[in-house]
């Protein structure tokens, strides 16, 4: 019966930690789609509400490591439970990250001049698109202990790169051809870079959750393909 009782409430106490998980990437997803829309638009309020937010996803991250600190320490989970407890630690660290380069977005806002001017602004909010569509997804697969969403996920990401390295080149010239724009041309220039990293963390998380679902590493399974 004890042992019954201890199952449970290790049970509940995972059921706890994805749950704040999803909380988290919920929160930062909808950050970036915010700060993408403030830095767009101009929308100084929409940006100070997603600085805002990232000290909700701050908590969250601070309660997922001590819940997940206790879960070891009470419980003494092995293999496959001990392997879940790990995962939900890292990838709580890496969403918070995620927020962190959102805030980062929302905080340009109000240092572009002349949107109108920029094309890059056409295609920064694309790669953002493709960025959010992996922060989204990436928390579907770790719902679902999804190993081949988590593995498709990763794939994804050769996309966000190819995004970045044309935006760099499109500023670039655009600030040989505008010199005046300079300033504003290396803040888009950051903001891209934050969205570049966005999809790194992404993929990192896809990785941790099919090594959480399988006990394999993505590059294990390269590795084997390639053999």
């Amino acid at each position: 019966m004890a042992q019954e009782h201890t199952v449970k409430a290790f049970d509940e106490d995972i059921t706890r930690l994805r749950g704040l998980i999803a909380e988290m990437g919920g929160l930062a997803e909808v950050s970036l789609a915010e700060a993408m829309e403030a830095l767009v638009k101009g929308n100084s309020e929409l940006a100070k509400g997603v600085i805002a937010r990232d000290k909700r996803i701050d908590a969250l991250e601070a309660e997922v490591d001590r819940l997940a600190i206790r879960v070891i320490a009470l419980r003494a989970p092995m293999a496959d439970d001990l392997r879940e407890v790990i995962a939900a630690l890292k990838i709580a660290g890496v969403v918070e990250r995620i927020g962190d380069y959102a805030k980062n977005i929302a905080k340009s806002t109000d240092k572009i001049e002349g949107r109108k001017k920029f094309e890059p602004l056409t295609l920064i909010p694309a790669m953002a698109e493709v960025a959010g569509e992996m922060v989204h997804d990436v928390m579907t697969a770790f719902a679902a202990r999804d190993a081949a969403l988590a593995a498709e996920i990763v794939e994804r990401d050769d996309k966000v790169d190819a995004f970045y390295n044309s935006i760099f080149r499109n500023l670039v010239s655009h600030m040989i051809e505008n010199p005046s724009s300079i300033s504003s041309a290396a803040e888009l220039l950051f903001v891209a870079r934050n969205i570049e990293r966005i999809g790194d963390h992404a993929t990192n998380v896809a990785e941790m959750v099919h090594y959480a679902a399988t006990g394999a590493y993505l590059t294990d399974r390269e590795d084997l393909a390639g053999a």
